[in-house]
């Protein structure tokens, strides 16, 4: 896990990152409307609690949001690290077929359901291929890192994703059938120094 990337390797790979333009929100390039999704745990750009984190419980926060437009079908849930140092985005989690009337996430919700239930509902799988919520755990001295929480109002005529789908799945599923979308972005950071010493210094151990 990324936890254990050593403080001065974290510190040194600061700027490889994904990027925000490689979320899913950006890459369908869809003109939609927007969606208020909101969550009691933080504030849009705040930070989120070590609870939701690989450094306390690792539960999946709770979120909220406003009724869909009508003709959602359906909704599709997205969290990417648009920070993490990989080529794409690091997916922590996808949750396909949520109800267009729940109007929330319960705290600790995103766990693995096998096939999914009866109503559609189906959690997919994150960058580990796991089923579930993959906690935040960005490299020490990697700076801040961004959680983009994204909800897609899907209308008719969405593809099938399969069953327990990953990222690529689900782009091909709702891209051209995306009513509204919501974003919401929590942060976390590990922000450890890293130790500094003479040129030609062997890496620490």
């Amino acid at each position: 896990m990324l936890e254990h990337i050593p403080a001065w390797l974290g510190s040194a790979m600061s700027n490889v990152r994904a990027g925000a333009d490689k979320l899913v929100i950006v890459q369908l390039g869809e003109n939609f409307e927007t969606l208020d999704l909101t969550s009691p745990a933080f504030a849009h750009d705040g930070r989120l609690s070590p609870r939701f984190t690989a450094d306390g419980a690792g539960v999946s926060p709770p979120l909220t949001w406003r009724a869909p437009p009508a003709g959602t079908e359906r909704l599709v849930l997205i969290v990417e690290d648009a920070d993490a140092p990989t080529p794409q985005p690091l997916v922590h989690a996808i949750v396909w077929g949520l109800d267009a009337d729940a109007g929330h996430l319960a705290e600790g919700a995103i766990v693995a359901d096998g096939a999914g239930d009866a109503g559609g509902r189906d959690v997919g799988r994150n960058s580990y291929l796991r089923e579930g919520w993959l906690p935040p755990d960005p490299p020490s001295g990697h700076g801040e890192h961004r959680y983009a929480f994204q909800l897609f109002a899907i209308g008719a005529g969405a593809g099938d994703p399969g069953e327990t789908p990953g990222r690529s799945a689900i782009i091909d599923a709702i891209t051209g059938h995306v009513l509204a979308a919501g974003l919401l972005i929590g942060t976390y950071s590990r922000e450890d120094e890293a130790p500094v010493g003479p040129v030609g210094m062997g890496a620490p151990a």
